[in-house]
């Protein structure tokens, strides 16, 4: 089985797992405790800490260790919000945040708080200058991803910083993707980040808060980790953590060029054998092993299932693989197409074989999904229509509205128009993005008794 979906969780590094076994003997008792049992965890904690802010670019004092990168998240940038409430309490972040930042933005608007979310472009990144113009006198904090966990792209940090800094506004950087391959630049305030993504243990993540910063730990009061991660620490995992930090920083920098070197074939050969595909983010500032491309007339949860059974674990941004039925929110900041969606994140240590093994299996997996979903083929010859036509695509999920309409653009005139009833909240943003694909023209939507009309004009 190949598995390419580091982006959610590396393997265990061989390093991490070492460190785990002989720490479980070693760091068991309290650290907190002058007995020497107790003394020899708070050696192996404060070697760990000191390991982890050198990996970070900090003072071992600024760093501590929290149950998971989500709660750093939270216990961030709620600190940091209370820290500077007098100063205001207005919030930016990025539309393409990740998930914990977002609620954690959310919760702080139930709570009284504004917020402004930066708008990205069709890449996934960040104009610097836009979030010069959302900063105001009453902005407490600003958070920025280091890198997207969707579609790979890497952000303008040190840019962002920089104005954040001239207008004395701490950035929060979520580093969960990128840590694993090096430092994150810029001048920036606090940084989280997770053992998971970079080959550590799961249940750890890093907090940093650089000196200087005004900054209020929210919930009881507790005295471990600087008051600011309360509970007692997994001392064990917490030392596999920063071992295997360690050790993937030695192998970053010829690794990660193996690894461009791998998506950079899967992002130039998939649309070359997979018609109808849009490749998604930056192509040249992303992420060493994430590439994602969205296939058209194709459901994104069947493709995941019929890639599984091949024999390859990949992921997905597309509504069609949520319990919620909605498009991906960073897909959607973009404005790219949602169908179909596959994110490829090769681990480290990666063959070529299995890149070249899954390049091989794809287009028949997608070629035969499709025709299930009874996609069009090329060269099926137009029937006889009017105008204008109407398709009922009503209680009818992602892709099929999409498929519906590229069956019958061709029975209209050019000049004609097709307007799709669609239901699905996915058909917004993928109707549209078919239109850019193939060259027709997007006229807009229009009330209809159910769900929307979404009207299209052939071009051509």
């Amino acid at each position: 089985m190949a598995y390419f979906d580091a982006a959610s969780a590396a393997p265990l590094h061989p390093v991490a797992r070492q460190a785990l076994l002989a720490s479980l003997d070693e760091g068991w008792a309290d650290p907190a405790r002058l007995y020497r049992e107790g003394r020899r965890a708070r050696l192996l904690l404060d070697a760990a800490r000191e390991a982890a802010a050198e990996a970070v670019g900090c003072r071992a004092d600024e760093l501590v260790f929290t149950p998971s990168g989500t709660r750093a998240v939270h216990s961030g940038v709620a600190g940091a919000l209370a820290g500077r409430r007098r100063a205001g309490a207005h919030l930016i972040v990025s539309a393409v945040e990740h998930s914990s930042v977002l609620h954690a933005a959310e919760a702080h608007e139930a709570g009284g708080g504004t917020l402004t979310q930066v708008a990205v472009d069709r890449t996934g990144a960040v104009d610097p200058a836009a979030y010069a113009a959302a900063l105001r006198g009453d902005t407490a904090l600003a958070c920025l991803q280091s890198a997207n966990h969707e579609v790979g792209t890497e952000q303008p940090v040190a840019d962002v910083a920089e104005v954040c800094r001239a207008a004395g506004v701490p950035l929060l950087v979520d580093a969960a993707q990128s840590l694993g391959w090096g430092k994150v630049a810029g001048d920036w305030s606090l940084l989280t980040a997770s053992a998971h993504k970079w080959g550590g243990p799961s249940g750890v993540g890093l907090l940093v808060v650089r000196k200087g910063v005004r900054f209020a730990p929210q919930g009881p009061g507790d005295e471990r980790e600087s008051g600011r991660a309360p509970g007692f620490e997994n001392l064990p995992a917490i030392v596999a953590a920063a071992a295997s930090l360690r050790a993937v920083r030695a192998e970053a920098a010829e690794e990660a060029a193996r690894l461009r070197e791998l998506t950079e074939r899967i992002r130039t050969r998939v649309p070359s054998l997979v018609p109808d595909v849009e490749v998604v983010g930056d192509p040249v500032r992303r992420l060493p092993g994430t590439v994602t491309f969205s296939c058209l007339y194709v459901d994104g949860e069947t493709l995941l299932h019929e890639l599984d059974r091949a024999g390859f674990s990949v992921s997905s941004g597309s509504s069609c693989t949520s319990s919620t039925l909605m498009p991906s929110h960073v897909l959607k900041a973009m404005g790219v197409l949602t169908e179909g969606n596959v994110r490829v994140s090769l681990p480290p240590g990666t063959p070529a074989e299995d890149v070249e093994r899954f390049l091989e299996v794809l287009p028949g997996t997608v070629a035969a999904v499709r025709e299930k979903l009874g996609a069009p083929v090329a060269g099926e010859a137009p029937r006889e229509a009017g105008a204008d036509l109407v398709v009922d695509a009503l209680g009818r999920r992602c892709p099929i509205p999409v498929i519906e309409l590229a069956k019958v653009i061709g029975d209209v005139p050019v000049g004609g128009t097709v307007r799709v009833l669609s239901d699905d909240e996915a058909a917004r943003l993928d109707i549209p993005a078919w239109c850019e694909m193939r060259g027709q023209e997007y006229v807009g939507e229009e009330r209809a008794d159910r769900g929307t009309a979404y009207v299209v004009r052939r071009a051509g």
